[in-house]
């Protein structure tokens, strides 16, 4: 799978124009932002809250989760003070700043969100769970195909948790 990537991430960046004056550079399907024809988005998992847990991650070194997670998958919860409606609030807005990526499910104590990458269209789920009895924010991203995503979805939440510190949570 690795080398089918490496494959298509080469001739996506020889496609790309590269050294032209900015007038002259048209984007490649700026309205989709990856190339025509190459989109990895996958299939839509069932995720969600169950039993106070978000899902646990799959074997894949491309998923991030909070909540019971084996060494390899483990991330720290982002702790807040304040009240969770405020947490919430920040969250949303540091999400809307998140480049590419859409809200796409929230209620009081849960939030579910896609981001996709630029070039090739993959998406990465992002769901954070903020339980009323903890002031934890519970966070879990996993890319929806293949089997590295580089480091990108841990990185986006670690992003994420330094927004938030940045706005006092």
């Amino acid at each position: 799978m690795f080398t089918i990537f490496a494959g298509l991430l080469a001739i996506a960046l020889w496609l790309t124009p590269v050294a032209m004056p900015a007038a002259a550079a048209t984007p490649v399907a700026p309205e989709l932002g990856a190339l025509p024809g190459l989109q990895f988005a996958g299939e839509t998992p069932e995720l969600g809250v169950q039993n106070g847990q978000l899902s646990p991650c799959p074997q894949t070194p491309n998923c991030w989760v909070s909540q019971g997670a084996d060494e390899a998958h483990a991330i720290a919860p982002i702790d807040y003070t304040g009240d969770r409606a405020t947490a919430r609030d920040l969250l949303l807005k540091v999400l809307k700043v998140v480049p590419r990526t859409e809200v796409v499910a929230q209620t009081d104590d849960y939030i579910r969100a896609k981001s996709t990458s630029r070039l090739l269209g993959f998406v990465d789920d992002l769901e954070f769970y903020l339980p009323s009895e903890e002031h934890l924010i519970h966070l879990r991203s996993a890319a929806r195909l293949g089997e590295s995503d580089l480091g990108v979805n841990r990185r986006r939440l670690e992003q994420i948790r330094l927004a938030l510190k940045d706005l006092g949570i």
